[in-house]
């Protein structure tokens, strides 16, 4: 299955993958006002083999079957060791 992924220049860190390439109808409305403008970024062979940095592959697989489109969202705050106050400043 093939996955066209797009950078949302909106909100930081999120990108919507989508089963057929420019296919922005099978996103709710809602979902692509806040989202919009996006930009293509990446095709991918999403083969059950395939391992994604920060998402499982068969959900994404899945989605794309089942809505057309899966949403990747940014990583957890708490995930990221960048984001906490280290206490460095002066």
């Amino acid at each position: 299955m093939q996955a066209h992924v797009y950078k949302s220049l909106k909100k930081a860190d999120t990108y919507v993958y989508l089963a057929a390439r420019d296919d922005f109808q099978r996103v709710p409305e809602p979902l692509r006002t806040q989202l919009w403008p996006l930009q293509f970024v990446l095709e991918v062979a999403l083969t059950p083999e395939r391992r994604l940095a920060r998402e499982d592959a068969a959900t994404v697989r899945e989605n794309l079957a089942l809505r057309g489109f899966h949403l990747q969202f940014p990583p957890a705050s708490e995930l990221d060791p960048m984001s906490e106050d280290w206490g460095t400043d002066a």
